[in-house]
């Protein structure tokens, strides 16, 4: 179970990777819609392009962040019968809901993701606003950002089943947000 455990955490070091990548693009979305105002007002002065990559930006940090957010437990869940639960009552629940919904789910939309992105890279598809970017890096975010998603929940699977032998505390611990 060692082995598997260190899998889980190296894993939870890619995770905790592309989530600090996530957290740099909020601020530097920030920046860029600040700055887009900014030069909107004070010079009348606008790209399509400042839009796009907005919106881009917003697709990373939701697909590039998930990973992360899934380590923490921070998703969003119906907390109506799992907070009252005993801690071995939720790994079972966890393990469960990771077998069940959440792998399928993942890898379903990361395999339709793949031909769609690919498409998109082939063609070099464009925005088809004046001044737009390029489409294919922001599609090629569906894929990477699912199948990470899904790396992540196989490395809670294993903590959660490591969890319910004995291998480590009952409800695992989780690490907090990034500092």
């Amino acid at each position: 179970m060692k082995g598997w455990l260190g899998l889980a955490a190296a894993i939870d070091a890619v995770s905790r990777f592309f989530g600090w990548i996530a957290a740099w693009l909020v601020l530097l979305s920030c920046l860029i819609s600040a700055g887009n105002a900014a030069s909107r007002y004070l010079f009348s002065l606008s790209s399509n392009a400042w839009l796009e990559i907005q919106w881009q930006m917003f697709a990373g940090i939701f697909l590039l962040g998930a990973p992360w957010v899934l380590k923490l437990n921070e998703h969003v869940r119906v907390d109506l019968l799992y907070g009252s639960a005993s801690p071995r009552r939720k790994l079972w629940t966890d393990v469960l809901g990771i077998v069940f919904f959440l792998f399928p789910a993942m890898a379903t939309m990361a395999w339709f993701s793949w031909p769609f992105f690919l498409a998109s890279f082939h063609s070099n598809e464009m925005s088809v606003n004046a001044g737009g970017l390029p489409l294919w890096p922001v599609k090629f975010l569906l894929p990477l950002g699912l199948g990470l998603l899904l790396l992540q929940a196989f490395a809670e699977l294993i903590k959660r089943i490591a969890g319910l032998l004995g291998h480590i505390d009952e409800p695992p611990e989780y690490e907090r947000p990034l500092q």
